[in-house]
């Protein structure tokens, strides 16, 4: 019995002895080295993993298969179940932590969203105060006023000039006529003479009206056209909107990808979106673009809902597998809006199809922006890289959740702006503040149809991205 046991207790030092000995020599260097006053913990921890990488610790109980106390993969999983992200090389992931502890069924979770919702809207904004806005006022008459590097765009065909025109109509009179930046007309055809005639009696802003070339519009010629129209028909029987239509899904990759690599917008850094039949509420006293650049924001909205997910299926699982490739994980900002593209409460079945992706987007039929963050590094090698799956035509991948996906995870949440104080309509969502300079719309409406109201991500943005909701209004 002694003997048998003597043999167990030599062959467990045996086996420490490889731990003892590192722990001996990283004690041993600390003291040596706070001693003579060269105490450093990053060169330990470097000499530890050095030293630990050289033994073979798969004596240890369930090392081997990864599921006991010592695999590393779980520092891991902490680090995702703490902070909602991994980022490092072969190694992206994120999580939803639901910071709220929100609890209930769907329809439960929908019901304390509408009611906080409605709350934030009580409040009477004014315009934003984390920028000195007397500096950006319209000027006077005669007054040296330098505008931003801006322009207006709109994407559009000659027979929408009527439409287009009522929203020009309100936008000068509600902003544009204030400071006359110019306007960056587009088609995939030429203008009509008649078209232009017509615009010129909304404004006296300088206007360009542009033929976007094919190489940037049409569809690009490794997509399968077999493939294309089966995977149409099968949208078309689901009845996702324009599934078959070759167009819109060229205008969703245009808007996407290549709309800031037009020859004549190069010139311009920001731009304000507009589109037809849209209204604003809003009498607008302040350079939104000026506001943008002073703040150093690189996106505006004001419309924040969710997707349709037979539209996008693949689009979180294609990033991921983007950013988990080569040295793509850098792109990732750590500061980024994750939590809110992972929100899995309000309509969890949406995540369950879509690999985990809430569809949450900014509704881009609004945006003030700035082109160089597209058309940077990170932005630009993603896109790519989604092109080249064919799936702007394989689904409906739509520009709203590109554009919102590539700035949560590649700006930080800091740079993304809530144009809370600017009222606006796109049939059928509002956003209308409690706001003196906003008239015609109703306080806090989401939609005009009540039973949209689970479309709206809102509360879910301002809970899991911004840090501090009355620190801008």
């Amino acid at each position: 019995m002694i003997r048998a046991f003597s043999f167990r207790l030599r062959r467990r030092i045996l086996l420490l002895s490889p731990i003892l000995a590192v722990i001996i020599f990283i004690f041993g260097f600390g003291t040596l080295s706070a001693d003579h006053s060269y105490y450093n913990s990053e060169a330990i921890s470097t000499s530890f993993k050095s030293l630990s990488d050289k033994f073979d610790f798969t004596y240890l109980q369930n090392f081997a298969s990864g599921n006991g106390p010592y695999n590393r993969g779980n520092l891991k999983s902490a680090t995702l179940d703490q902070v909602g992200y991994i980022v490092e090389p072969n190694n992206v992931d994120f999580k939803f932590i639901n910071r709220r502890n929100l609890k209930g069924k769907p329809a439960e979770i929908l019901k304390i969203n509408e009611e906080r919702y409605k709350e934030i809207f009580k409040k009477e904004i004014t315009e934003p105060k984390d920028f000195d806005i007397d500096t950006i006022r319209p000027p006077k008459e005669g007054e040296n006023y330098v505008l931003a590097n801006a322009t207006i765009i709109a994407l559009v065909r000659n027979h929408e000039s009527s439409m287009i025109g009522k929203s020009i109509r309100q936008f000068e009179k509600k902003f544009n006529s204030k400071f006359n930046y110019p306007y960056t007309f587009l088609n995939d055809q030429p203008f009509a003479e008649s078209f232009k005639r017509r615009m010129a009696k909304y404004s006296n802003a300088p206007m360009e009206f542009v033929t976007i070339s094919p190489e940037l519009w049409n569809r690009p010629d490794f997509v399968d056209p077999e493939r294309q129209k089966k995977e149409m028909e099968i949208m078309d029987k689901h009845n996702i909107a324009y599934a078959k239509k070759e167009s819109y899904h060229n205008m969703c990759r245009f808007y996407s990808g290549n709309f800031y690599n037009v020859p004549e917008l190069q010139k311009y850094r920001y731009y304000w979106r507009i589109e037809p039949d849209v209204k604003f509420y809003t009498n607008i006293k302040y350079d939104v673009f000026k506001y943008l650049e002073g703040t150093k924001k690189v996106y505006g909205f004001t419309i924040n809902l969710y997707d349709i997910q037979e539209t996008v299926k693949t689009l979180w699982p294609e990033t991921l597998n983007f950013l988990n490739q080569k040295d793509n994980y850098k792109y990732v900002n750590v500061n980024g809006a994750h939590q809110w593209l992972l929100e899995n409460l309000q309509n969890p079945q949406i995540n369950k199809m879509t690999g985990g992706y809430s569809t949450c987007h900014f509704w881009s039929n609004f945006e003030i922006a700035d082109m160089d963050f597209f058309r940077g590094e990170a932005y630009n090698e993603w896109f790519k890289y989604l092109d080249s799956t064919g799936k702007f035509y394989y689904e409906r991948w739509g520009d709203a959740p590109i554009h919102s996906m590539g700035l949560a995870l590649f700006a930080d949440k800091k740079q993304i702006h809530w144009f809370r104080d600017i009222g606006y309509f796109h049939d059928p969502y509002y956003n209308c503040p409690r706001n003196p300079e906003t008239q015609l719309c109703e306080t806090s409406k989401f939609s005009k149809w009540e039973h949209l109201a689970d479309q709206n991500c809102m509360v879910n943005y301002i809970d899991n991205v911004m840090d501090d909701l009355d620190a801008i209004y």
